[in-house]
């Protein structure tokens, strides 16, 4: 007598195999000595572009956003909620160091740390009701969250400064994060992006990893096997909505200047974020790095070219890659160097 295997019971067989470690992959010391390689590479390619002040000021911008994109991965990649509205987090982050240390004399740093519970408060009560939503539906409910934040933190001009926004002292101290040689920031985005990737890598092989990916795949069959999914979505979001804030108060640091339509930006801050981890590859812990050292170089010579040609080019620019990148690489640089490997491997073997 054969038993027929359903959908939802191959589900649940997945998802104990991968509680069981069957889908860990690399073993740790491989996986944590190429993440010891990569960053000793990225901390190398600092040290040669700091002479040049152009290229300093987009490695720095690339570093800061391949850990938000890091970030978002967290709960975009492995978790699979395709968030448009991680741009409030960041916001949160930038404009907590920026009220803080103009109006009350705190030290940015400080403003940093109290940034971090104020984005997690904020991504669990903007979660609870759109956790109830799926796929794109949950995406059109945090695109709707990023433009309400827009229009709250414009209306509220004597607490955000409006459209005119913040602008933080630049008094050189370690006290105020003010830095004249500017490859301290670059120092200091480094290490922000070796930690976003290392909690990535963490993730990855973790429980919560596990049971983001069994949510990813089939929510009712993670359900079925015994986690709690509502739980699990939100423990991602809540790490993800922290890393990011801290992004957020490094930005306010860096450029010294708030204002609602560059932190609340959906093409320069959400949207990118997802453009990152697609390109470099969703769901992975290298994928970020790797999308971030090639999209945000290439998106800044786009606007220095495209702006002054059109205005808006560039968006356009953008809108065409947001198409073009899932089209042409469905699984990122990452998968896609995997899929090849793995072909040469079967042929070799032949």
């Amino acid at each position: 007598m054969s038993t027929q295997v359903t959908p939802r019971t191959d589900a649940l067989g997945s998802i104990a195999k991968t509680l069981r470690g069957g889908s860990a992959g690399a073993s740790p010391a491989l996986v944590w000595g190429l993440y010891a390689v990569s960053m000793a590479f990225l901390g190398l390619l600092l040290m040669i572009v700091q002479v040049d002040a152009y290229w300093l000021n987009i490695l720095i911008m690339t570093y800061l956003f391949g850990g938000l994109a890091a970030a978002w991965n967290l709960i975009g990649g492995f978790g699979g909620q395709l968030s448009l509205g991680h741009g409030v987090y960041f916001a949160v982050g930038a404009y907590v160091v920026g009220i803080t240390s103009t109006r009350y004399d705190w030290s940015p740093w400080l403003g940093m740390v109290l940034a971090v519970p104020i984005a997690c408060a904020v991504a669990g009560l903007t979660s609870w009701p759109t956790f109830r939503l799926r796929g794109p539906f949950f995406a059109m409910a945090t695109l709707a969250l990023n433009q309400v934040a827009l229009v709250l933190a414009l209306y509220f001009d004597k607490v955000t400064g409006g459209p005119a926004g913040i602008t933080m002292p630049f008094a050189p101290s370690l006290r105020e994060a003010a830095f004249i040689e500017r490859w301290k920031y670059g120092v200091l985005v480094l290490v922000y992006l070796m930690v976003a990737v290392a909690l990535s890598t963490w993730m990855s092989r973790s429980r919560l990893g596990y049971a983001l990916r069994a949510v990813r795949e089939n929510d009712e069959a993670a359900s079925a096997a015994g986690f709690h999914v509502f739980k699990v979505k939100m423990h991602g979001m809540l790490l993800s909505a922290g890393v990011t804030a801290v992004g957020g108060a490094i930005y306010a640091m860096y450029i010294r200047y708030i204002d609602p339509g560059s932190v609340l930006s959906l093409a320069d801050v959400s949207v990118r974020l997802v453009l990152i981890c697609l390109l470099g590859g969703i769901g992975t812990a290298t994928g970020p790095v790797l999308g971030a050292l090639l999209l945000i170089p290439a998106i800044t010579l786009l606007q220095a070219k495209l702006s002054s040609q059109a205005p808006g080019l560039n968006l356009v620019a953008v809108g065409a890659m947001l198409v073009l990148i899932p089209l042409l690489m469905r699984r990122g640089i990452v998968g896609t160097v995997a899929d090849l490997t793995r072909k040469a491997t079967t042929r070799w073997s032949r």
